[in-house]
């Protein structure tokens, strides 16, 4: 009997203990369908499966206990487009641990009561998402909390110091962020942490907590590319687990605390591109362990103690201080170095002799030291080098015959020494061989004709040297050469015919040699040639005609030859910055608009009227019939004119049926543009209307717009109106100039100065070759040319004024490629904009692409709006890619695009990475112009440019200043 009261106890236990598993997970399901249909986008239908139908442990991104069936996880992390607020009512799940959203589109602020319900929860990743505003307080306590991983958002705010009670937490990721404030000293109450990762959150400042040695178990410390300045701690020599220390990029000062020295396990240690000063301490003794070691781009001074040389490092970047004295020798018995950078100091005295014999030396980098005496033999032994670069020396001797066989070396620069001897045979024969530099030195002998083998190389600098011989047909091969660099030598002969062949070349100079014989005729293939430099030759002949005809020659010198014959006419068709043929044979008239200065030397010259030239004997070769017929073409032509003014409607009657409003002292009539608006004129169309191109008799050319229908739509002559209103009162180099506004019977027109080569963004989207923007510095000038222009709308005029449709064909480029901002049919006064809903408007203000997120919720553009579109031309600018480029995938545009190209990319310029550059480089950019640490800084303007909240965003004054000043200190 008491046997079975036991059973039927232990049945009804089952039954309630069953009933309440049942109960519990139908509430959960109830709970996770309650959040999808109310609160996700699954525009991927990733949870298509979460139906009733199937048991809740079975739906994607869930994961349960396969015993109790209980839900302990949801995972969206693999799925990429699910969007939201935050799914805090998740954690109403009482056993849900894991809660990760990571790598979606999340977005909005977090509530603190929709975060209080996640505090039992151990594992938090909401990473890689567009949450803004403050990271809520953890309260109650998140007892439980081990991992928390924020990263990749939009947080403000300071970091919570209540996170500080999360005792168990293990793991704390924050980067790329815009928190604010200080580390808390709180963070050091979490002795369980191993990893604090909060590197790119800009506004983060202040001091390392004082007791940050208490983290006993942290592991990884990466603090890097904020603004965290003072000292760092002396308890960092407390951190007994730490493996990696990045301290980089901050505003941090003082010096290395001798406390280092007890960092045992520690393998990296990044200190680079602080305010740190003082002398490296001498206390590395015991860091076995470290591998890498980078304290580059500081202020430090003394000695390169011989604790740190003697460590087997693979890296060892101490470039870009004030270190003076000699190397250690013992840096020569190092193993594993791969990379030595040494280079922008003051160390002095002979490298050791052994360095590379002992490790597989990849990068080489001693430049501007005072380093003499000869080069190490070995640092190519073990075949591994790659960046060889030593130039602004005192080096002296050879080059190391071991060199010869260095088949691994790309990039040599040993320019500015002493150097001296012949470079040896097999060094001209690399096939890997993309960059030589070896100018200004000592060196003899000839090319030999085996350079036909170097068939990668891009540059080749060896002008001011004792080469001597002729040019061996052999270079006719190298079909990416982009510069040759020959100048200041002894080489003899004539010029190759063939290098006409090498389509890439964009300089050539072989000034001050001994070439005789002529220019080689067939130089149209040059269509890239920016820089022809051949004077102080021996050359005869006549200067080729297509000369005349390169696209992009802004440089050409011919001086001090023997050349002769006329100067072709096709010459004043280029755009040249520097034209210097003077000091030859050259005889005959000198054709109009070239620079005298540029022509002294050839006293056969004549000219009708510049000095110092004789006038050219006249000749009267044109019979009087001849002038009869031009007199009866010219008649005809006259009274033709007179009929069509007659017969157009524009013109009848006595009464002008336009009005007309100069802005500009003008050259020219008005009518005299009117009367101009022919089809064959056409050069755009747009939807309101018509862009003509009119050469005026004078030879000035002008742009008309000419708009239509504006009695059919009132946004038509808004526009036309809100144009002549700015337009007419800007006076900027970097503002289209508006020179009159016409308004007829049924039409309204705008004429304008006219701009040349068209816009950026036909420039630079347009043409496949990438047209005349192939110089990154070009493309500097136009982007900074391009924000004066915006600072001096938001700035200088009063009221001011937003563009409100700032994108990269609305910037025009005149014949010397400077920008103005054009098209204004959007613009307002900023005193307008205040007052103005822009719901109110059918037309959105801005280009798809180009407008800032806010616009989005707020319908309203402000200054900040611009500086955000002007942000995307700065992308532009650097990959050549559209704003919704087609190689993005669908979620994708290019701010997104740089933004994860930039922060997926942990290393720095100063840190060898230029890498996630390259991939983000417009391909068609010339690689030699290409300024990497200009082109990094000008993409950090672009990302503040194009921050998620306008309040991130600096002005456009600041933007002009950081620009000019190649700083990307924020600034509101």
């Amino acid at each position: 009997m008491a046997t079975t009261s036991y059973l039927n106890l232990i049945s009804l236990f089952l039954s309630f203990t069953f009933a309440a598993v049942a109960s519990s997970s139908t509430r959960d399901a109830a709970i996770l369908l309650r959040v999808k249909n109310s609160q996700l986008d699954d525009p991927g239908s990733f949870l298509n499966n979460w139906i009733d139908s199937i048991p809740p442990c079975n739906w994607n991104g869930i994961t349960c206990d396969n015993r109790t069936h209980e839900i302990l996880a949801v995972d969206f992390s693999e799925f990429g487009t699910l969007a939201g607020p935050f799914p805090g009512d998740f954690c109403r799940i009482q056993t849900l641990r894991h809660l990760n959203i990571a790598g979606n589109y999340f977005n909005g602020s977090i509530s603190p009561s929709s975060f209080s319900l996640c505090s039992q929860i151990t594992v938090l990743n909401i990473s890689d998402n567009v949450f803004v505003g403050k990271l809520p307080e953890f309260e109650p306590r998140f007892v439980n909390l081990t991992v928390l991983d924020v990263s990749y958002n939009n947080f403000t705010g300071e970091i919570p110091a209540s996170v500080g009670e999360s005792l168990l937490l293990q793991v704390f990721h924050l980067s790329s962020n815009f928190f604010s404030g200080g580390v808390p000293e709180s963070l050091t109450n979490l002795t369980e942490l191993t990893e604090f990762v909060a590197p790119e959150n800009q506004f983060l400042s202040g001091p390392l907590p004082e007791n940050i040695g208490r983290l006993k178990k942290l592991q990884i410390f990466r603090i890097s590319s904020t603004n965290l300045s003072g000292e760092i701690p002396d308890s960092i020599g407390d951190l007994s687990s730490i493996k990696s220390i990045d301290l980089s990029t901050n505003s941090l000062t003082g010096g290395i605390p001798d406390s280092i020295g007890r960092l045992k396990g520690i393998e990296h240690l990044w200190l680079y591109d602080n305010h740190f000063s003082g002398e490296l301490p001498d206390v590395f003794s015991n860091l076995t362990s470290l591998l890498q070691f980078d304290a580059s781009l500081n202020n430090f001074t003394g000695k390169l103690p011989s604790s740190l040389a003697g460590l087997n490092l693979q890296s060892l970047a101490v470039n870009d201080n004030q270190l003076e004295g000699e190397i250690p020798t013992v840096l020569s018995s190092n193993t594993i170095l791969t990379q030595l950078k040494l280079f922008n100091n003051k160390f002095s005295g002979t490298l050791p002799e052994n360095l590379g014999k002992n490790s597989d030396l990849e990068e080489f980098d001693v430049s501007g030291n005072q380093f003499e005496g000869p080069l190490p033999p070995n640092l190519c032994y073990k075949k591994k080098l790659q960046k060889f670069t030593c130039f602004n020396n005192r080096l002296s001797g050879g080059i190391p015959a071991s060199m010869a066989d260095c088949k691994s070396v790309d990039y040599v620069r040993v320019s500015n020494n002493e150097l001296s001897g012949e470079i040896p045979a097999g060094f001209w024969s690399s096939s890997v061989l993309q960059y030589i530099d070896a100018s200004n030195n000592r060196f003899q002998g000839s090319i030999p004709d085996s350079i036909s083998k170097s068939r990668n190389i891009i540059k080749i600098a060896i002008s001011g040297n004792g080469f001597s011989g002729d040019l061996p047909a052999g270079i006719c091969s190298l079909q990416e050469i982009v510069e040759i660099d020959f100048g200041n030598n002894q080489f003899s002969g004539e010029l190759p015919s063939c290098l006409t062949n090498l389509k890439k070349l964009e300089k050539i100079d072989l000034q001050s040699n001994k070439f005789t014989g002529g220019i080689p005729n067939a130089v149209s293939s040059w269509s890239y040639l920016s820089s022809l430099n051949l004077s102080n030759n021996m050359l005869t002949g006549e200067i080729p005609n297509q000369i005349g005809n390169l696209p992009v020659l802004n440089y050409l010198d011919l001086s001090g030859n023997s050349l002769s014959g006329k100067i072709p006419t096709s010459l004043t068709k280029l755009r040249l910055n520097i034209l210097n043929i003077s000091n030859n044979n050259l005889e005959g008239k000198v054709p109009i608009g070239l620079d005298v200065s540029s022509l002294t030397g050839n006293p056969k010259l004549c000219s009708p009227d510049l000095k110092p030239f004789p006038r050219c004997r006249k000749t009267r070769s044109i019979s009087y019939w001849l002038v009869g017929i031009l007199s009866a073409v010219a008649f005809f032509l006259i009274v033709s004119l007179i009929w069509l003014l007659v017969k157009t409607p524009l013109f009848r009657g006595s009464k002008r049926l336009w009005k007309i409003t100069s802005f500009q002292r003008l050259g020219f009539k008005e009518q005299d543009v009117m009367v101009s608006l022919a089809e064959s004129n056409v050069i755009g169309m747009g939807g309101s209307g018509k862009v003509y191109r009119v050469t005026l008799k004078t030879g000035q050319t002008v742009a008309v717009k000419k708009l239509f229908g504006v009695h059919e739509s009132s946004e038509t002559e808004a526009e036309f109106l809100a144009e002549m209103e700015t337009l007419g009162r800007i006076r900027h180099k970097n503002i289209v100039k508006l020179l009159f506004g016409s308004v007829g019977e049924d039409f309204r027109a705008l004429v304008y100065e006219y701009m040349e080569n068209g816009s950026l963004g036909d420039m630079l989207h347009e043409d496949p070759k990438g047209g005349f923007l192939l110089d990154w510095g070009k493309r500097f000038e136009i982007g900074l040319g391009a924000a004066q222009g915006l600072a001096y709308l938001h700035h200088d005029c009063v009221p001011g004024i937003v563009h409100r449709d700032v994108k990269s064909n609305n910037i025009l480029l005149d014949e010397e490629f400077r920008p103005r901002v054009a098209d204004f049919g959007l613009a307002k006064t900023m005193q307008i904009e205040a007052k103005e809903s822009d719901g109110s408007m059918s037309r959105v203000a801005g280009s798809y692409g180009y407008i800032a997120p806010e616009y989005a919720y707020t319908m309203k553009i402000t200054e900040k709006s611009d500086v955000y579109s002007f942000g995307v031309v700065l992308m532009e600018l650097v990959t050549g890619k559209r704003p919704n480029d087609s190689s993005f995938d669908e979620n994708m545009d290019i701010v997104k695009w740089v933004t994860a190209s930039a922060l997926s990319s942990p290393e720095k310029l100063s840190d060898g990475g230029l890498t996630y550059l390259d991939q983000l480089i417009d391909p068609k950019m010339n690689p030699l112009s290409r300024d990497y640490e200009e082109i990094e800084r000008v993409l950090n303007v672009a990302l503040q440019c194009t921050a998620a909240f306008p309040i991130n965003r600096p002005s456009m004054r600041k933007v002009v200043e950081l620009l000019k000043n190649h700083s990307t200190t924020p600034s509101k």
